[in-house]
């Protein structure tokens, strides 16, 4: 009986033509591991909407499709290259340097008695910046800059390097007055305390306008939730460690590109309380109100910043976000 069922199988197994049946019905294929029901460019817009409706309110909507449209940039320009060339090249395009005509406004004002004008060491501006951009509402672009450039190594320590080899003068490099490191931010406090005069604590974060239109290096995909959920701890951290690293009478900048007050106003507040209680260390948050005077025509600033300030996207004027907050430390 047993070989008449062994034969009966080899006949039907001969009968089957293996080449008509669907992959999909040999492999179960990992669908939840390898295709996201959602994209991570989707997954932000829906946190956005969720939690930046709340925070913006009314405001919410025309941020939300700036976000969703093409950035304003600024041209800072090159002081090592022949920046006069440059200059008249962009005002022939009948981009202005917001930076100086900002300043100069400031100062007829001033000189009119129009508004009170704060110290000249808050708001001095060195005369070789240069920084041009489009009038709002203009949606003109900067023509593609020619630019040769070789990058040996992905790490982000090597692109620096190349970067600045481009761009910072050999006199300056033979000099080792530049230096690039790549220690872990959290222990600068611990391995140079007490060194800088200044100190730009640029932090990782959500990036909300890459997140909205990139799904490379996306924080919102779901295998990064545990690493964007602590990211204000770690934005806290490194600024601790800024201050730290920072000299009494020093300055520290912190900025994000993201709208979100935790890892904005609330991430200073955090590191200040931290800095009071565990090294007695105070530290004092600047008024930059004159910073947004002088540029509120080029940039749409949010105006209930706890601390610092933060420029909101807006179709007339689509630059950021951005936030930062200049800190003294004091003691």
């Amino acid at each position: 009986m047993a070989a008449l069922t062994l034969r009966g199988v080899r006949e039907l197994l001969k009968r089957v033509d293996f080449a008509t049946v669907p992959r999909r019905h040999r492999h179960k294929k990992k669908w939840a591991a390898t295709e996201p029901k959602f994209p991570a460019v989707r997954l932000a817009l829906q946190y956005f909407d969720m939690t930046y409706s709340v925070q913006f309110g009314d405001l919410w909507p025309s941020i939300r499709v700036s976000l969703l449209s093409e950035q304003k940039y600024g041209a800072l320009v090159n002081n090592f290259a022949a920046w006069d060339h440059v200059n008249a090249k962009l005002e022939q395009l009948s981009a202005k340097d917001f930076v100086n005509k900002a300043i100069s406004h400031w100062e007829l004002q001033s000189e009119g008695g129009e508004s009170a004008a704060p110290s000249p060491a808050s708001w001095a501006c060195s005369p070789n910046l240069r920084c041009f951009t489009f009038a709002r509402g203009d949606v003109s672009r900067f023509p593609p800059a020619n630019l040769a450039a070789n990058d040996l190594s992905t790490s982000r320590v090597a692109r620096l390097q190349k970067i600045l080899h481009s761009y910072v003068p050999q006199e300056i490099r033979d000099k080792n007055r530049v230096r690039v490191t790549s220690w872990d931010g959290r222990k600068w406090g611990e391995l140079e305390g007490d060194t800088y005069d200044r100190v730009l604590v640029d932090v990782p974060c959500t990036t909300d306008r890459h997140s909205l239109h990139e799904e490379e290096n996306n924080i919102f995909k779901r295998s990064r939730k545990k690493e964007r959920q602590i990211l204000p701890v770690l934005q806290m951290q490194l600024l601790a460690a800024g201050l730290l690293a920072t000299k009494p009478g020093g300055h520290v900048v912190y900025s994000t590109c993201s709208l979100s007050h935790l890892q904005n106003e609330y991430v200073v507040q955090g590191a200040i309380e931290l800095l009071a209680n565990q090294y007695s260390i105070q530290v004092q948050v600047e008024d930059l109100t004159h910073f947004r005077r002088l540029f509120m025509d080029t940039f749409c600033f949010f105006s209930s910043c706890q601390v610092g300030e933060l420029v909101i996207p807006n179709l007339m004027a689509n630059f950021g976000p951005m936030y930062f907050c200049k800190m003294r430390r004091l003691t």
